[in-house]
């Protein structure tokens, strides 16, 4: 099937320029969108879900009427997603002379406030941003007709819930509504269900399910080796753009270094970094000059980059379905990839969770030189070693005194037993979790 077979205007047509056909995504959910009906869309990361909403709302869009503020409003967890359809709606809608603007935080709103009080048709937001630009009353939105929700599970996960609920209740009642994700947990669809009417639903592959031309493998390695292996695949592996994510920011900075200092051309991206830091290190990446990119979940949907060859895993996700979202950045738009984890024996659970929700084992292939040992008295410390060796001169009293014999003159020295502290863990090691700042 070609795109013009779908009901796509030439003009759009003309502007889709490296895809010879629609993707199995975007050959169901086109037609939907352009009857103007409702749409819950679920299909795997990759598949090209950004295009199924984004070419027909800009067909609606150009042969609707204009009007006072935008018409089209579509809602993305964060700022990197948001950039990259803000750069693919002027990419497609080449030869429409419609006009969209971008809206995230990290970067001054006056700009935006400009943007937003001028003629605009089609609005890409986050959350956090767009909410406090309504509350100032600069973005009016009492002429949408169409709604996107994109990556709507990673807005339950982000905790941005509250805020799209909040802008739902300020938008019109009749309006079109089109949710889009890779998976779609209970309370997501029960929110899409309660807002839409009588939605069509589209679900191109089984929920959660990676992409099969993805090929997946299992590295065991002890924690303390990882970098080691890591550096040694990097060297050996044919892995000329490679995605590498950690769970931490403080992980992604140091592994970067690492890396950089091995001879690799590696730089970081995570939430901590500056809005214009984190564009410029996409932009590099993209233009090659690093071949890795050291990421947190942050980047996990958002990233949208051509020809990423590997996906590595420095540590599994806590949430299985970040899994799925991660390695998804290979393997684009019909292409092949490859996606490497890297799994100590303390994250056994986590891998479990993944393989029950991928419903299939992922191969396992130990490392030469990086063999994980069953004895646990080699991979790990016991408690009962570290503690000093109870002796007859020292016993416990009752309360929180410690006695024990002088050496000097064999009198007893009272001893306070001090209650252990709890060491403050620092922000900069937490895992990531983003925040309304993030939109």
């Amino acid at each position: 099937m070609k795109f013009t077979e779908l009901g796509l205007r030439s003009e759009i047509v003309r502007a889709i320029v490296g895809y010879a056909k629609p993707t199995s995504i975007q050959e169901k959910a086109i037609p939907v969108v352009l009857e103007n009906r409702d749409l819950i869309a679920c299909a795997q990361t990759g598949t090209g879900k950004t295009a199924a909403f984004l070419l027909p709302i800009l067909q609606q869009l150009f042969e609707g009427k204009s009007s006072v503020g935008p018409r089209a409003l579509i809602i993305t967890p964060t700022r990197e997603l948001a950039a990259q359809i803000g750069e693919m709606a002027k990419r497609y809608g080449k030869y429409l002379n419609l006009r969209s603007a971008v809206v995230f935080g990290g970067v001054g709103m006056d700009p935006q406030k400009r943007k937003l009080a001028g003629r605009l048709d089609l609005l890409i937001a986050t959350p956090g941003r767009l909410l406090d630009h309504v509350s100032r009353k600069q973005a009016p939105l009492n002429n949408i007709r169409t709604l996107v929700l994109d990556e709507a599970d990673r807005m339950l996960d982000m905790g941005f819930l509250p805020d799209v609920r909040r802008i739902l209740s300020v938008l019109p009642k009749k309006r079109q509504n089109l949710f889009f994700s890779a998976t779609m947990p209970d309370d997501i669809e029960a929110l899409i269900r309660r807002t839409s009417r009588e939605p069509v639903m589209v679900e191109v592959t089984r929920r959660a399910t990676p992409v099969s031309s993805i090929t997946q493998v299992i590295h065991p390695v002890q924690t303390d080796r990882k970098k080691d292996l890591l550096k040694a695949i990097l060297k050996n592996g044919n892995m000329p753009q490679t995605l590498v994510f950690t769970r931490t920011k403080a992980r992604a900075n140091q592994l970067a270094k690492v890396l950089d200092k091995s001879g690799h051309a590696a730089t970081a991206i995570h939430s901590n970094k500056s809005q214009n830091a984190r564009m410029r290190a996409l932009a590099s990446f993209r233009a090659g000059k690093f071949n890795i990119l050291v990421a947190t979940d942050i980047a996990a949907r958002g990233l949208d980059v051509e020809g990423i060859s590997h996906v590595v895993n420095f540590e599994l996700p806590d949430v299985p379905e970040d899994y799925v979202h991660r390695i998804g950045r290979t393997a684009r738009a019909g292409g092949s990839g490859n996606a490497i984890s890297l799994v100590a024996p303390q994250e056994r659970k986590k891998l479990a969770a993944i393989e029950r929700l991928i419903k299939t084992p992922i191969k396992q292939e130990p490392v030469s030189g990086f063999i994980v040992t069953t004895d646990a008295s080699k991979s790990e410390p016991s408690r009962k070693s570290k503690r000093q060796p109870t002796t007859p001169s020292r016993r416990k009293l009752k309360g929180s005194k410690n006695v024990s014999s002088s050496r000097s003159g064999g009198k007893p020295i009272l001893r306070i037993a001090r209650k252990k502290s709890h060491r403050k863990v620092r922000t900069h090691d937490r895992q990531e979790r983003p925040t309304r700042a993030a939109g």
